[in-house]
């Protein structure tokens, strides 16, 4: 009976030192993964900050419409988007890579959003922070969009993304999404 008491006390002992490993590793995981979530709320405070130093032009339509009608021999390519529209952010990246290799070749990407006002700060800034976006960025805050729609293009039904393209005075509209193939040949097409 000495030896099953001996026994039971070394068993005893091993589950503790289990258990007590186990609590220990689980309270490590715990605090390593609220590292990380601390970490994240730095970076995104520290964006937050950044985005301060974001020069966001912000125009109503009449403002605006300087962009539209440019005569300097440079192809324009305007276009239309919002962070909450999700085929806008998926071209997002063509027009980038359009301004970043015909850049030099006399071609401007502007890139007009429409996102609500109250979205630039927490939103759209830290969008164009976080997505490394090099085009000039313009919001466009007109609420009259039944006036100035139709303005942009009589045949847009206001419908996002849309783009125009155009040089002096020929242009070309676009109210859909485009792949990096298409908008490169339409892009060409006006440096011929």
């Amino acid at each position: 009976m000495n030896a099953e008491v001996i026994f039971k006390f070394i068993t005893m002992k091993y589950i503790w030192i289990i258990l007590f490993a186990f609590f220990f590793t689980s309270c490590k995981e715990n605090k390593q993964s609220i590292s990380k979530e601390e970490e994240k709320a730095v970076e995104v405070k520290n964006n937050t900050a950044n985005t301060v130093n974001i020069d966001l032009e912000i125009y109503d339509f009449n403002g605006f419409k300087k962009y539209l009608n440019q005569k300097d021999d440079k192809v324009y390519i305007v276009n239309f988007w919002a962070t909450w529209c999700g085929p806008c952010v998926k071209e997002l990246p063509y027009f980038e890579r359009i301004n970043k290799e015909y850049g030099n070749k006399n071609v401007e990407v502007i890139l007009v959003s429409l996102d609500f006002p109250h979205l630039y700060e927490s939103k759209l800034k830290p969008f164009i922070l976080e997505h490394h976006i090099k085009s000039k960025v313009i919001a466009l805050d007109d609420v009259d969009m039944n006036t100035w729609i139709p303005l942009v293009n009589p045949d847009w039904s206001g419908s996002i993304p849309a783009t125009i393209i155009y040089k002096n005075d020929t242009s070309k509209f676009f109210e859909q999404s485009f792949t990096y193939e298409i908008l490169e040949n339409e892009t060409l097409k006006f440096l011929k």
